[in-house]
């Protein structure tokens, strides 16, 4: 599987990418402070739902890593904001019946962090290279938010995938 850049318009499918290229910024606090505001939609609030921020310690994958299980969150989106300044992998799917033909990768740089809406498939946390710790907001509160399902055969990714490039265009839902 080729990996991909991870941009605003290659990850609009999926929910959002929390970087400040491109986004709308303004000074504040006395011109001291430039806000980059409005970064990803949040959505945690169906059943009562409430937002949650958390930090995840994440240790290195090694390559090649076998894809054998994908989740998603029907309740809310779930937003990852790197704190180290290590590349990382982003698998997902789009939303409904999970499909193996529909994964998609992107590899994501320092300073990029993803918003997976509500209800995409995507792996769990796949970082590269070093222990790599993560800002996450997801949702919490009562009912079942995290269903899995395990493919019948494991999608492998590989080095050689890193410095490769396919235009990802998932199945319309």
């Amino acid at each position: 599987m080729k990996i991909q850049k991870l941009t605003r318009e290659a990850f609009a499918a999926f929910g959002d990418v929390i970087t400040k290229e491109g986004a709308h910024h303004y000074p504040i606090n006395d011109g001291t402070t430039e806000r980059f505001h409005d970064l990803a939609r949040i959505d945690v609030t169906d059943a009562h739902g409430k937002p949650l921020v958390s930090l995840f310690q994440g240790q290195p994958r090694r390559l090649p890593l076998e894809v054998k299980i994908m989740e998603r969150h029907p309740l809310g989106s779930q937003a990852f904001i790197p704190l180290s300044q290590n590349p990382y992998l982003v698998l997902v799917a789009p939303r409904g019946e999970f499909t193996p033909r529909g994964l998609c990768a992107f590899l994501a740089q320092a300073g990029q962090g993803v918003n997976y809406a509500k209800g995409v498939w995507h792996h769990a946390l796949v970082a590269l290279y070093e222990v790599s710790e993560f800002i996450v907001i997801d949702r919490g509160g009562v009912g079942s938010n995290c269903e899995e399902v395990r493919l019948g055969e494991p999608v492998i990714i590989s080095e050689t995938d890193l410095n490769g490039a396919r235009v990802c265009s998932p199945p319309p839902e």
